[in-house]
């Protein structure tokens, strides 16, 4: 929607659907480790050596509910919300922890290089999306998610590759989620926006 509203319009309607661009196999593979990683943290009832030697992490735990992760980290199920028109929302997890009652959203991410200074801003209305989907379903979160970024960092003599990890703190707005939402819905309800991109041009 953000990069052409005009291809979302057409392949939400069910006209015609964007090709796929290649995507590289690494972060897919990296995200399964990772979650495979986690959990079995999560059943030891700590937290794992990038979250608990980090200060902004004291007094946090994983989240506890195995069952219920999985169907928030289904692509197919994910965390959903259905308002009162039928539009659907729906938003696959990385992780969660809590802080007492509240649950805090948790991204991996996995970077070639070191990150930038406004590299943790292109994630934001992800995580904005995945703090209004959680709030809708009952659910109370705190004011921040956290994005956990591996980068590559060396390879050992033995062929192991050694990731440097960094934790960043972004507070969430709801609003913005909000506000996406809704306009996605209005674009949708609206006749199919006439400006095209390379891709949806001649369609």
């Amino acid at each position: 929607m953000e990069e052409c509203p005009r291809c979302f319009w057409l392949d939400k309607h069910g006209v015609w659907k964007r090709p796929a661009s290649i995507f590289p196999s690494l972060p897919s593979g990296m995200d399964g480790i990772l979650k495979t990683h986690f959990d079995k943290f999560r059943d030891k009832g700590i937290l794992p050596p990038e979250l608990c030697n980090n200060g902004e992490c004291k007094n946090l735990k994983l989240f506890n509910e195995p069952e219920l992760l999985k169907v928030w980290r289904s692509n197919f199920k994910g965390i959903r919300y259905e308002d009162e028109n039928g539009n659907i929302l729906f938003g696959a997890v990385d992780n969660i922890l809590a802080k007492g009652k509240k649950l805090i959203v948790l991204d991996y991410k996995t970077r070639g290089f070191p990150l930038k200074e406004d590299t943790a801003d292109h994630y934001q209305n992800q995580l904005d999306i995945y703090n209004f989907l959680l709030r809708k379903n009952g659910y109370e979160t705190e004011d921040y998610s956290f994005l956990l970024f591996y980068v590559p960092k060396e390879v050992m003599e033995t062929g192991e590759v050694i990731f440097d990890t960094e934790l960043i703190k972004r507070k969430i707005d709801i609003k913005n989620a909000e506000k996406i939402f809704n306009k996605a819905i209005k674009l949708l309800n609206s006749e199919c926006p006439k400006e095209s991109c390379e891709w949806c041009k001649g369609v």
